[in-house]
């Protein structure tokens, strides 16, 4: 019964009420997910199987994946990936490299001031 291209739907979990298919068959109790749920191993007690198939080839792309759902009518929200912060010691340390270039552009500046006095 749960075979790759099986529509299922999530009953638990963060993603529970989602439809997603099987991507992959991972051992006995567990299997590769992907659709509207997030892409990830998932227990085979927490889905519950559709009647419908789709046809995908085993460890699809979600880009596959995707494409099949819109030929079904259902859409997926694409989600990209977040953009890691700068740690505090990055920051600090550009912070000084633009003290110290302001501090650069000064001293040329200064000097000729101090030309043009003498």
């Amino acid at each position: 019964m749960m075979d790759i291209g099986r529509l299922c739907v999530k009953i638990a979990g963060r993603d529970a009420g989602k439809k997603c298919v099987i991507v992959d068959i991972i051992d006995e109790k567990f299997v590769l997910v992907d659709g509207e749920t997030r892409r990830r191993k998932c227990n085979l007690k927490h889905l519950e199987p559709l009647n419908e198939t789709l046809k995908i080839k085993k460890g699809a792309a979600h880009s596959a994946i995707a494409e099949e759902f819109k030929k079904m009518g259902s859409t997926i929200v694409e989600t990209k990936p977040r953009k890691a912060a700068p740690k505090l010691e990055q920051v600090r340390a550009k912070q000084r490299k633009t003290a110290a270039a302001a501090l650069e552009e000064k001293k040329p500046a200064e000097k000729k001031a101090e030309k043009a006095k003498q």
